[in-house]
């Protein structure tokens, strides 16, 4: 597929935007998502109606309940968060409700839903509003931790998660977002749970995840001709 460069936060509307189209029971609330300056919903109230996009008040526990439900009943929704922060005042439907009803329910009840989050520090946000719990929503049985580094697997990786019939949080480190890289216009899926060899090396061997793989590539650029990672 033909590709152009676009940032990480294009491609995550570019998602949103593909997935509305496809799917009418695609739907999208959470804080402040109407608002211009959110990048990766920019748009989407106006281009798909109320109806299916929609603003929550900052009740977190409340809207994630709601998303829980409506995956139940048949429609898919992405719920925004805002901050993987807030997600701790809501533990009780993302761990009790949105990851083990599947399981409890012995499968016979799915719970399609992605649940987005800002991750990361880095804009002086301060210590309640720039944590990084990739870890501890890892160990929550249940829950598929999704964690994009580049633009091509925002895109790729939202659209899949979107499709997937199970529950799902999808962290986003915020100094990804201005981030640019060569993306598809056309739609197309990156699967869940295979890691990405971003390149070949000889000597070491570097595991990272989110912004620090780009910080992992700049530190193979400098080492280059030394060491191969």
């Amino acid at each position: 597929m033909p590709a152009r460069e676009i940032t990480f936060g294009q491609a995550l509307n570019e998602a949103h935007v593909a997935e509305m189209e496809r799917d009418p029971k695609v739907i999208v609330f959470g804080e402040n998502v109407s608002s211009q300056w959110r990048e990766a919903t920019k748009g989407l109230k106006e281009r798909f109606g109320r109806e299916r996009v929609r603003d929550a008040p900052i009740t977190e526990t409340a809207f994630i309940g709601a998303g829980v439900g409506a995956a139940i009943v048949g429609y898919r929704p992405v719920v925004e968060l805002m901050l993987v922060d807030f997600g701790l005042v809501a533990m009780d439907q993302i761990l009790n409700q949105f990851a083990k009803t599947p399981y409890m329910t012995g499968g016979a009840v799915s719970v399609p839903m992605t649940l987005r989050v800002l991750t990361g520090a880095g804009t002086s946000s301060g210590a309640t509003h720039s944590e990084s719990l990739h870890g501890l929503f890892a160990h929550t049985p249940g829950l598929k931790v999704v964690v994009p580094s580049n633009p091509y697997d925002a895109k790729g990786l939202l659209i899949s998660s979107i499709r997937d019939p199970n529950p799902k949080i999808f962290m986003e480190h915020r100094l990804l977002y201005p981030v640019k890289g060569q993306v598809p216009k056309e739609p197309y899926e990156v699967p869940l749970g295979v890691a990405n060899l971003v390149r070949d090396g000889k000597d070491v061997t570097v595991v990272a995840t989110s912004l620090m793989v780009q910080e992992a590539m700049k530190a193979a650029d400098e080492l280059k001709g030394k060491v191969s990672v």
